[in-house]
């Protein structure tokens, strides 16, 4: 499929592989004016944003549980990094339980950030681990690297209670750090991070479910819950308005 958008990603040194999924550039060489929408990843993203005209902005994203709609934005760059949620403890050392599915404004000089960082991505990327190396500065709770580890490698195809057996952390308070640091429960983060690898079924057109939904009717639910579409037509994807979709490479 033909686009507009050039995307770049890169993983994290293996240092920080337990934090950051990725760092990544979306520029797009539009000049259209269409709206997009950003679907739920199990994410916290920080963005550096340049616009047509030159306005420059830093923000940040909490979980999301549903489609968001990203305004138009033409002729634009932008750079982010896509975390863990364990980042939300050690790196922001910030609860976004009260900022789900919100856009969080930040100064124009956040984690010494400027204007600047937009103009070399390979500079960028070395910048934000060096930077973060020096954030962290306690060890991650092994429960945590190993609950986000099982979910990640199951592709959500795990129930609670096999979580909790196989760490050994109780479902009751797993549930209560979600909720103090996502604004969500494990469950809902074990259905988005399903819902998430099965966006690569749904661009090939291929609408059974690959996972271990109930049946399709199951699973035609849940991608109208985190998408508001149908599986046809986020596999049409018209004018890219799916972004996630577009710049999923193809198998």
């Amino acid at each position: 499929m033909k686009t507009d958008l050039e995307y770049i990603s890169v993983p994290p040194p293996q240092e920080l592989n337990h934090l950051i999924e990725s760092i990544w550039m979306l520029r797009n060489h539009s000049g259209d004016s269409a709206e997009a929408i950003v679907l739920p990843d199990g994410k916290i993203d920080l963005f550096l944003f340049l616009d047509q005209e030159a306005n420059f902005e830093i923000f940040m994203s909490g979980i999301c549980n549903e489609p968001i709609i990203k305004h138009p934005f033409p002729k634009s760059v932008m750079f982010g990094i896509s975390f863990y949620p364990t980042a939300a403890e050690y790196i922001f050392k910030h609860s976004f339980a009260d900022s789900l599915n919100q856009k969080i404004i930040l100064p124009a000089d956040f984690m010494g950030f400027c204007r600047g960082d937009l103009d070399n991505f390979e500079s960028f990327c070395k910048n934000i681990c060096d930077r973060i190396q020096l954030i962290l500065n306690e060890p991650i709770d092994n429960r945590k690297v190993m609950l986000f580890d099982l979910i990640l490698r199951s592709k959500g195809e795990i129930k609670v209670e096999a979580v909790s057996s196989e760490i050994g952390w109780k479902s009751r308070e797993m549930n209560r750090y979600f909720r103090k640091w996502l604004g969500i429960t494990l469950k809902s983060y074990i259905d988005i991070i399903k819902f998430c690898h099965s966006l690569k079924q749904l661009k090939k057109g291929d609408f059974y479910p690959e996972l271990n939904y109930a049946d399709q009717s199951h699973f035609i639910r849940a991608v109208k819950r985190f998408s508001g579409s149908k599986p046809t037509v986020l596999s049409q994807n018209n004018n890219d308005r799916f972004i996630q979709l577009t710049v999923l490479p193809d198998e």
